[in-house]
């Protein structure tokens, strides 16, 4: 019999107002981070993939080219909050195969993101039909993290600002976790994309 589909929501409409630069589009090794992130979603299996955009849409649309069987998806209401992201990427996922069995949803700005990484996820989901499959780092659980398709509604209702981690919190005694020590490392800042970039720097010289 064959596995039902799993997903993915890529959430890529934030302003990266405290950045001043669209951090989708941050050149990090030989992608941007957008590209990055979608391209370990295709690489693991990950079917369909949606990439919701908000602010900066049209410039992200023109400079990041989507691999074949991706597509984008605009939310025109962005500036309500995260939660808006996720209802409109879930509402599109579900629009392009009713078949999904769950959902990973992706932060765009999470560099240390591997197609190895949401290999283990979708596995541990796979293996033991746990409600939620959530990565562990720096003392707490969150993105990637997949849901499964029963908690699409709930996840559907968050308001706000409000991203899964209170969905995650809910279900944590029947949750998995997946170590994945570097994901608690994000850009928000432009501290943050200097120490990224020399971090960065660095390898590629040990490397050398």
């Amino acid at each position: 019999m064959r596995k039902r589909p799993i997903g993915a929501v890529v959430l890529a409409a934030g302003a990266s107002t405290r950045l001043g630069t669209p951090k989708q589009l941050i050149r990090f090794r030989h992608r941007r981070l957008l590209e990055h992130v979608i391209y370990a979603a295709v690489t693991a299996g990950f079917r369909p993939v949606v990439v919701v955009v908000g602010a900066h849409a049209d410039r992200i649309r023109q400079t990041v080219v989507l691999p074949p069987g991706v597509r984008w998806v605009e939310n025109p209401q962005w500036p309500g909050g995260m939660s808006t992201s996720i209802r409109t990427g879930l509402t599109a996922l579900v629009e392009a195969d009713p078949s999904v069995a769950g959902a990973l949803l992706m932060a765009c700005d999470q560099p240390y993101v591997s197609a190895a990484l949401l290999r283990r996820i979708q596995a541990a989901y796979r293996r033991t039909g746990a409600p939620v499959v959530a990565c562990a780092y720096g003392g707490t659980f969150g993105v990637p993290a997949l849901f499964d398709r029963s908690l699409f509604p709930e996840l559907q209702a968050l308001q706000g600002d409000r991203g899964a981690k209170s969905v995650i919190a809910k279900y944590l005694d029947r949750a998995v976790q997946v170590s994945f020590p570097w994901g608690a490392i994000d850009i928000d800042t432009a501290a943050d994309r200097a120490k990224l970039l020399r971090r960065s720097t660095r390898r590629s010289a040990d490397r050398s």
